[in-house]
């Protein structure tokens, strides 16, 4: 992998792969933990808007360009970062720059566009909303967290989304759309990506985004417990805890913990639930670390009745952790291993790992996420369970 910082101040990161495609993923830092609460959800509704069109091309010319030649074209909002991406094959490299640049350089923002989205918006907050499985995970970090503004949803609130105008839009887009605040990452076999991608990004005038201040998010002295009634006929559980976030090391090792909870039907929370109980057919744990907050969280749905049940098990299974042998630890490492390297065939995801690590310090940290797994110990996992996985957990139910 290589690294470049083009005159403006954007970072393109280079990959060959000896592929007849090549993925082009524009990596911008900025996504709902850097929204004020008036235009809460704004960062998901640009990256709609973004895909509507430019100021030279309508959005069906968009879409069609990339399509007509088989390519993948899409894009996603989290709380820390929106990212679009292209993947074509590699003789249409230009063409997925020329798509790509336009619309981080040229947006039209039309305002018939805009109210026709706003709609498409708000029908996929309802539809998150109405499913549980999705919404568990909006009312787990609503819950977790008291100050860090992870705590409220990607998609923001139907009040918030239905107020904001193009000129609050336009606002939010050239504060954080500029040269130092986005990273272009491309893994293919392709010439000179430094002078092309140059052609088409260096337009951008050279402009700083401004810093988040730091929220300092309190620990936890007590459980918190949040039930919502449904009429459903299965009942969610989640229980977490606050963790760390991504730069630090213990995050690698609650990378192994969660592995070893949770990877596939042989993981312990799976086996014990599931396979020996057959309480549930959806159950997991996951570790989630980013720049700014970490979380690490066991979820599943079950029968009403053995919610109780179920909330003992996964107390106990952290309980149970102190008679770790050897044999398990190496393979949850090897399972994390096993998967990153699975991963990382796929070009977009790969561009997705480097613009992530470089958003966290620096796209090289990639290269060294697998030597963090190898040297996790069992008195790391036993230290990191203790600090972290205590009796001051979050706990949230959606039920009858």
């Amino acid at each position: 992998m290589r690294k470049f910082k083009l005159k403006n101040g954007l970072t393109l990161l280079f990959e060959r792969r000896d592929t007849p495609t090549v993925t082009i993923e524009v990596s911008v830092g900025t996504g709902s933990n850097n929204e004020s609460h008036n235009i809460a959800g704004i960062s998901h509704f640009l990256e709609h808007m973004m895909f509507e069109g430019t100021k030279t091309r309508t959005a069906k010319q968009i879409s069609e360009l990339i399509e007509n030649v088989g390519g993948e074209f899409n894009a996603a909002t989290s709380n820390e970062r929106t990212a679009y991406y292209v993947k074509l094959l590699s003789a249409r490299f230009e063409l997925g720059l020329d798509i790509l640049s336009d619309m981080i350089k040229n947006p039209a923002f039309d305002q018939k566009s805009l109210e026709k989205e706003r709609k498409v918006v708000l029908e996929e907050i309802k539809m998150v909303n109405d499913q549980p499985l999705l919404y568990q995970w909006v009312l787990f970090e609503s819950s977790i967290f008291k100050k860090h503004p992870t705590k409220n949803p990607v998609y923001g609130r139907v009040d918030s989304v239905k107020s904001i105008t193009r000129n609050q839009m336009l606002s939010y887009y050239r504060k954080w759309y500029c040269p130092s605040n986005i990273t272009v990452s491309v893994v293919g076999n392709v010439a000179d990506p430094l002078g092309k991608v140059s052609r088409y990004f260096g337009e951008l005038k050279p402009a700083k985004a401004p810093k988040l201040e730091k929220v300092v998010e309190p620990r936890d002295s007590s459980p918190t417990i949040k039930k919502e009634k449904r009429d459903i006929n299965q009942a969610y559980l989640m229980l977490g805890f606050k963790t760390a976030n991504r730069a630090h090391n213990d995050s690698f090792i609650l990378d192994v913990i969660s592995a070893i909870y949770s990877k596939g039907l042989s993981g312990r929370i799976n086996d014990e639930i599931r396979v020996k109980r057959g309480l549930a057919y959806s159950v997991g744990a996951v570790s989630e670390s980013k720049k700014d907050y970490g979380f690490f969280v066991f979820y599943l749905n079950c029968a009403r009745q053995n919610l109780e049940l179920c909330k003992s098990i996964v107390l106990d299974e952290i309980r149970k952790l102190d008679n770790l042998g050897s044999k398990e630890i190496e393979e949850a490492k090897s399972h994390i291993l096993g998967r990153n390297s699975i991963d990382e065939e796929d070009s977009h995801r790969r561009a997705d790992e480097l613009a992530f690590w470089e958003f966290i310090k620096d796209a090289k940290l990639a290269d060294s996420y697998k030597d963090n797994i190898r040297k996790v110990s069992k008195q790391d996992i036993i230290r990191v369970r203790d600090r972290f996985l205590d009796e001051n957990y979050t706990m949230v139910v959606i039920s009858k």
